[in-house]
């Protein structure tokens, strides 16, 4: 699938959580995980697991209660293993440093809607409109991310179709909620992107049925 414009730049400033723990390996490099927590101006907290080389952790030497600016790309992989969420999103970093001051979460993303957009309002009357977006990645794969935008900017949503090219702006953030499955409830952590502001992007992109 091409979408023919594609960004995915994304900055965040937080404070590290938990240490590196081994993740996977890909080509030969090993990468570890650890999560990051970004405070938002009312207080409350998006806590981001955020993929980084092995080497690069290393050498920072990675401590809970560290602060630190990432520069990286929204990643999504299939989460297999039937346990927890099906689509697993994660923040690649591609730089890493210290960094104090005030936490940021900052990202771009331009790529084609890959399904039909879910219009809906709370109980509270509030509208929500969620989507699905389709980002390429320079060598052939796409990473496909959840959206979620609120009031007005809800509405344009609800109108673009699949296969629209797009451009928006907001923060990676996480959302807990309790899963209700045959009677037992569970909390449940979801990542998605706040989309903040969006334009449309030249003529739909036809995508593979």
């Amino acid at each position: 699938m091409q979408t023919g414009r594609n960004e995915n730049r994304a900055v965040l400033r937080g404070v590290v959580a938990m240490a590196p723990a081994s993740s996977h390996e890909n080509h030969g490099v090993w990468y570890d995980a650890f999560p990051l927590v970004v405070r938002r101006l009312s207080g409350a907290e998006d806590r981001v697991n955020v993929i980084v080389a092995h080497p690069t952790a290393e050498q920072l030497a990675l401590q809970p209660g560290q602060e630190v600016e990432i520069e990286g790309e929204v990643r999504s992989f299939n989460n297999k293993s039937g346990r927890g969420s099906r689509l697993v999103i994660t923040l690649f970093a591609r730089n890493i440093r210290p960094s104090q001051g005030e936490h940021v979460n900052e990202l771009v993303l331009s790529g084609a809607l890959c399904k039909p957009p879910v219009y809906r309002r709370t109980p509270m009357g509030r509208e929500i409109c969620d989507l699905l977006l389709a980002v390429n990645r320079r060598y052939g794969r796409a990473d496909y991310l959840p959206c979620i935008a609120w009031g007005a900017l809800a509405r344009q949503c609800a109108a673009l179709e699949v296969g629209d090219s797009v451009r928006l702006e907001g923060r990676f953030q996480s959302r807990t909620y309790t899963k209700v499955d045959h009677g037992e409830s569970s909390l449940r952590t979801a990542y998605e992107i706040s989309v903040m502001r969006l334009e449309a992007l030249d003529a739909p992109v036809s995508l593979p049925g």
